[in-house]
């Protein structure tokens, strides 16, 4: 069974099924460990400063996104380790998941940028084509 999954969340509706599933799959199985991972893209946290919303507005918006996800794992009393890195999310999943030794990678089928997904193909499929370790999609 899985000893070590990534679940890269965004606080979509999505990731948070993700996590989920993440989840109940560490719980049929002890000594498991989830490493739970955010991404901060540069690019759209520019363009919400830009708009008017304060840094300080930022973080507290990541928070509440991350928070419920969080509070799965504790509930189910499940290992997990919250990771927060900065850049692309296709490539920076990508290239977290490959340094890693994981045994599975969890992410949601949308995410939070449903515009960049009709251009430039979602973030999953990109995760899903470049990570050697098996990939679940959840939808």
């Amino acid at each position: 069974m899985y000893k070590k999954i990534l679940v890269a969340v965004d606080g979509s509706d999505n990731s948070k099924r993700a996590a989920q599933h993440a989840a109940y799959l560490a719980s049929l199985t002890t000594e498991v460990f989830v490493e739970v991972l955010y991404i901060l893209d540069y690019d759209r946290t520019c363009s919400d400063v830009i708009q008017n919303a304060g840094r300080e507005d930022l973080h507290i918006d990541r928070k509440n996104r991350i928070a419920p996800i969080e509070a799965l794992f504790e509930e189910h009393t499940i290992a997990y380790e919250l990771i927060i890195k900065h850049g692309e999310p296709g490539p920076t999943i990508v290239s977290h998941a490959n340094q890693g030794d994981f045994n599975l990678v969890v992410i949601g089928s949308r995410g939070l940028n449903t515009f960049q997904e009709m251009v430039l193909g979602s973030v999953s499929h990109k995760v899903a084509k470049r990570v050697t370790a098996p990939v679940l999609i959840v939808k």
